[in-house]
């Protein structure tokens, strides 16, 4: 089983952190849609397997298209793929888009799936950050998700914000267990090169958060959502008992999955291929027949490294086997040879053939997946 990722790049206005491709040309939607549709059809040959698992809208803002538009979208994703076996059909929304009305509509479209941009409930930090909702609109929009038949939420939180305070972190968190939503991704803040945030660092407008901080806000997270019922599936993702994100463990399992749209990656077990990053640029190729992508065939050493670090992201961890059967004996020999020093330090737990990451591992899961990487 496959998965399809859908980047939708449109948004009203960019946040002041983001790094991922998206535009403000909202006149550009239709078109986009068009050329959208063509790519679908253009590239119904690139996954070995057309069952397809989950699809996955992201941006951008998804939630800025209409239902028409999500129409035209299923229509041509029908049109060359088999969606009889999707499990998951995930959308990335904002708050304030989400009106009990637009709610009804993605869920009879066949969305079953929300993620919603929270961010955090301290509307002076949402201002700063330059997003459209307030902390009213998120907690109304819990409730009208729930109201409108959707089981299946999933809220982003970021921790390490400017003005942010330890108190302010805990008031995030609680208020997102207390909406009764099922799976919470939270993530350090970065600083990416290239965004307002950075920006405002360099003018020394606002100051990165000491390494301590964010590992002490990561520290209450890890306790309190265990201690709320979540499960610790993934480095930055939590969920409550068979909740945890199908589409995006595929990624970190190397399961097969096609993206469409600018910016958008693919993998098919033998190379990976990246969108243009520029929506006119996708669309005039698209349109003109041109090529729209670059690729990149994987060696065998950097599919290794591929499956190291996702893996070894998850509460599955590491599977000596699927490494020898993929990659070969020399492969498996010498991820356990460079595993040892850290199961003998506690920070890896070695259960049968599965490497994974201990509690305290998890805070130095870069130093043990630099370790485990095949070095030419």
């Amino acid at each position: 089983m496959s998965g399809i990722y859908i980047h939708i790049p449109f948004c009203k206005s960019r946040c002041i952190y983001c790094d991922f491709y998206s535009t403000t040309l909202l006149n550009k939607r239709d078109a986009y849609i068009k050329a959208l549709s063509l790519e679908i059809g253009k590239r119904n040959d690139y996954l070995n397997d057309k069952n397809i698992n989950t699809l996955y809208f992201g941006g951008g803002t998804p939630s800025l298209l209409d239902e028409q538009q999500f129409i035209s979208i299923f229509e041509a994703l029908r049109s060359n793929y088999d969606l009889s076996g999707v499990k998951e059909c995930t959308i990335e929304t904002n708050p304030d888009d989400l009106s009990p009305d637009y709610l009804s509509m993605l869920k009879n479209i066949g969305f079953n799936r929300l993620s919603i941009g929270i961010q955090t409930f301290n509307d002076e930090i949402l201002k700063t950050l330059h997003r459209r909702n307030n902390s009213e609109q998120s907690l109304q929009a819990l409730t009208d998700a729930g109201n409108a038949g959707f089981g299946n939420i999933s809220v982003d939180l970021i921790y390490g914000l400017p003005g942010q305070t330890f108190d302010i972190w805990q008031n995030d968190v609680e208020q997102a267990i207390e909406a009764g939503i099922t799976h919470i991704s939270a993530y350090g803040l970065t600083f990416e090169p290239g965004t307002h945030l950075h920006l405002m660092m360099e003018k020394e407008q606002i100051a990165k958060p000491s390494d301590e901080t964010y590992l002490s806000y990561y520290d209450y997270l890890i306790n309190r959502l265990k201690k709320a019922g979540f499960i610790h599936y993934e480095i930055s993702n939590f969920c409550k008992p068979g909740y945890y994100s199908i589409h995006n463990s595929s990624y970190w399992k190397s399961i097969e999955y096609i993206g469409f749209g600018p910016s958008a990656h693919s993998y098919n077990g033998k190379e990976r291929q990246w969108n243009y990053s520029s929506l006119n640029k996708y669309i005039n190729a698209i349109c003109n027949d041109k090529q729209y992508f670059e690729a990149e065939e994987l060696d065998r050493s950097t599919r290794y490294n591929d499956y190291i670090v996702t893996a070894l992201r998850t509460m599955w961890g590491i599977n000596l086997d699927i490494i020898k059967e993929r990659f070969g004996k020399e492969f498996s020999d010498y991820c356990l040879k460079n595993a040892n020093q850290h199961i003998e330090r506690g920070k890896l737990k070695k259960d049968k053939q599965q490497l994974k990451l201990s509690e305290d591992g998890v805070f130095v899961s870069d130093d043990i997946m630099c370790d485990l990487i095949w070095v030419e």
